[in-house]
């Protein structure tokens, strides 16, 4: 028997799960911290490294209470956090700033120009995160830090993801040559490629901004995949924390990598991690590039496959702000949307609230609701909007189809599908296939698979998931719904790709709103 703590950092809060190995969770906890926003530049998102400490601290003792056991029991530790949530760091890895938040979408003129150079200078790394640089990602973040804050750039000492960090603290580690670097981070946001020699060259570095001269070599480390140790629990932060001092902590990861594999993913599987964003993950063993897919990188959500990452930049943050303009709530909303049907309410909503992470990684997009009359209400936009997340999953999904992804069953994970049914049906009828939902919750579950594999509980990732993995709901599609939604999908696909690229040429949509209202009447709504 071992016992574990996995350890998820959300946009908005940390859980800390306490695991058994015989008996599953036996404890969790969770505490909040704040997120900074601008109401003059909604691009801005940033948090602070000790808000995250301190909140893990609480957290931590309050699952170990709650576990019912002493906190000294436990054989390791794991973490995961959102990314890429970036920070400048100068000696000792003291923060430099706050974090650029994986919200936080500032760099898109940084992430444009790293594009752009890189198709010039044919620098084969772009290939491999789909095509085109996000704002969301570690350079361009960087590349922004750098050019606002003449005043700080003498003492940046590295920059670093958030997931490496809170590794790095908790194991004692001050030297920036001797950070544990996250496989799964750096070759999803860094365009770091072993088989390329690495990160990018520094006369490409150059070549998108003399400013990040001399950057390359202050990204030094350990890079290593999440089977790894990143170090040992140091005395400092056992006494702080409550536990063991020496436990093993492996190399850390973004969360959905590690949600999928607390949701059972298997090589044919597609994860829908479904929180405030959507995080679409699978593995395979053969690698192959996805253009407008976010990233393909060896041993990053599995260390035995190749991971894939796409996903949808807002989720369940749309279903918040459409409830927060209506004075109600997402599950006040929901619970008024049961009933309607595919198509009933005649509008038709491209869910860009917060840019386009997958396939056409523009973050510049705002969302789009067509079909609007005078008696719609709330509940009939956000059940527009579940419908909207929906097309734009399946388009992610039939574009990693198309280039040697096979999908033969799609798990729907994350906090929303645990609390919305709707949700699941919609997704199930819109993709014309079975959505399974696992039964239980799945955050920091994969952290606890990794800590369970760094403390020897475990021989395999398959192994430790064949015990720990719960069931699955299975919602099968409504045939009659599912060809409604086919129609539906038909005038989405249109206008996604018409709407959202730039230099597309003008797009006949006269037939939209007509077709619209044809399929609301025959539906449910005249």
């Amino acid at each position: 028997m071992a016992r574990v703590a996995g350890v998820d950092f959300g946009t908005l809060s940390v859980r800390v799960s306490v695991f058994d190995s015989d008996k599953g969770r036996i404890g969790s906890a969770t505490a909040d911290y704040p997120l900074m926003r601008r109401k003059e530049d909604p691009d801005h998102a940033t948090q602070r490294h000790a808000c995250h400490m301190t909140a893990l601290e609480e957290a931590m003792k309050k699952a170990v209470r709650e576990a019912g056991i002493e906190g000294a029991s436990l054989d390791a530790i794991a973490l995961d956090t959102t990314g890429s949530t970036v920070a400048p760091v100068g000696e000792g890895l003291e923060p430099l700033d706050d974090y650029y938040l994986w919200c936080d979408h500032r760099a898109s003129e940084e992430a444009a120009r790293i594009t752009e150079t890189a198709h010039r200078e044919g620098l084969e790394a772009i290939k491999w995160c789909g095509g085109v640089y996000s704002s969301e990602w570690g350079w361009a973040k960087l590349l922004h830090w750098l050019r606002h804050n003449p005043d700080k750039r003498e003492r940046m000492v590295t920059a670093i993801e958030h997931c490496d960090m809170v590794a790095a603290v908790l194991c004692g580690i001050r030297d920036a040559e001797a950070v544990p670097r996250s496989v799964c981070a750096m070759g999803h946001k860094w365009m770091w490629n072993e088989a390329l020699g690495g990160m990018p060259p520094e006369d490409f570095l150059i070549k998108v901004d003399p400013l990040l001269a001399g950057v390359r070599a202050k990204m030094g480390g350990r890079y290593a995949t999440s089977d790894k140790i990143a170090g040992r629990l140091s005395e400092e932060w056992a006494g702080r924390l409550g536990l063991r001092p020496g436990i093993p902590i492996p190399v850390g990861a973004f969360d959905a990598h590690w949600d999928a594999v607390g949701a059972g993913v298997r090589e044919g599987d597609v994860v829908n991690v479904v929180g405030t964003s959507t995080c679409v993950m699978a593995i395979s063993r053969k690698p192959e590039l996805i253009p407008g897919v976010c990233g393909v990188v060896p041993g990053s959500v599995h260390p035995g496959f190749m991971g894939i990452e796409a996903g949808l930049s807002a989720c369940g943050d749309i279903f918040d702000a459409i409830a927060r303009r209506a004075g109600s709530s997402p599950a006040e909303l929901t619970k008024a949307a049961e009933t309607h049907r595919a198509g009933q309410t005649g509008l038709l909503r491209l869910t860009w609230d917060n840019g386009d992470r997958t396939v056409l990684v523009n973050p510049e997009l705002g969302g789009v609701t067509l079909g609007w009359n005078l008696v719609h209400t709330a509940a009939d936009e956000l059940f527009a909007a579940i419908e909207g997340t929906a097309f734009h999953t399946r388009i992610i999904l039939e574009r990693m189809a198309e280039h040697g992804t096979p999908i033969r069953r799609v798990i729907n994970g994350g906090g929303v599908p645990r609390k919305n049914q709707v949700l699941n049906r919609v997704y199930a009828n819109v993709f014309g296939k079975p959505v399974l939902a696992p039964d239980s919750d799945v955050t920091s579950l994969g952290s606890a698979i990794f800590a369970f594999l760094a403390a020897g509980a475990f021989p395999t990732v398959e192994a430790a998931q064949e015990r720990l993995c719960s069931d699955y709901r299975v919602i099968e599609p409504d045939q009659a719904e599912a060809a409604v939604y086919e129609r539906l999908y038909g005038l989405y696909r249109k206008l996604y790709f018409g709407m959202g690229r730039a230099g597309s040429g003008p797009v006949a949509i006269g037939d939209v709103l007509p077709e619209l209202r044809r399929i609301a009447s025959r539906n449910g709504r005249g």
